[in-house]
């Protein structure tokens, strides 16, 4: 899907304002963003967001921008990653990011929630099998405190743990020392995204 080369207003706009919720103004602007980034080529890669310098001290910068080339992301049922993006796909992933409407329902509220979720579960889930399992969510927390340099990564190793036993008890109840906990499930996700867990302070 090529950048759109038309202005906000005409008919190619209002299927990706149905798509998206953003108005006719926001995806004009959002379509001159995509333009700068790709130097006016149709699609985007991955070397492109290099041009951003906010991301650059992120600490979860790879998996930003991995987001936009996730399949999963797309709102089409897909699987597995692509090389390049067309402006469409970059909207619909920039969508994700987008606060609600203040004029919705509770329905359409809670939608927005679970896509939101399913979004940052997405994100963590590097290898794309349905799960976030220790060791994914060892090099998030690991990232995340790269930045300080008085905790050392066994710190991080012992939060992540710390953090994923708390998601079993709350997911599973009472474990056996010997039984494994393999890892978070986006359904395990969901139930945790509604109490105050050390996972929720660090993937969210």
């Amino acid at each position: 899907m090529g950048a759109l080369q038309s202005l906000p207003g005409q008919p190619q706009y209002a299927d990706l304002a149905e798509k998206t919720g953003f108005s006719y103004d926001q995806i004009g602007v959002l379509h001159k963003r995509f333009n700068q980034l790709s130097h006016n080529e149709e699609t985007l890669r991955r070397d492109h967001f290099n041009d951003i310098p906010d991301l650059a001290c992120n600490p979860i910068r790879s998996q930003i921008i991995e987001a936009f080339f996730d399949r999963r992301n797309f709102r089409q049922n897909g699987e597995g990653t692509v090389d390049e993006i067309g402006f469409e796909q970059f909207l619909v992933v920039m969508s994700h990011f987008k606060p609600p409407s203040l004029h919705i329902t509770d329905d359409q509220r809670e939608k927005i929630r679970k896509e939101k979720l399913r979004f940052i579960f997405n994100m963590h889930d590097t290898d794309n099998d349905g799960t976030i399992t220790l060791e994914e969510y060892r090099h998030v927390v690991e990232e995340l405190l790269s930045l300080s340099e008085t905790l050392e990564k066994n710190t991080a190793k012992s939060i992540a743990d710390a953090a994923m036993l708390e998601v079993a008890s709350i997911s599973m109840g009472h474990m056996e020392p010997d039984e494994f906990y393999e890892g978070i499930t986006f359904e395990h996700f969901l139930k945790v995204s509604t109490q105050k867990t050390t996972l929720k302070y660090y993937i969210e």
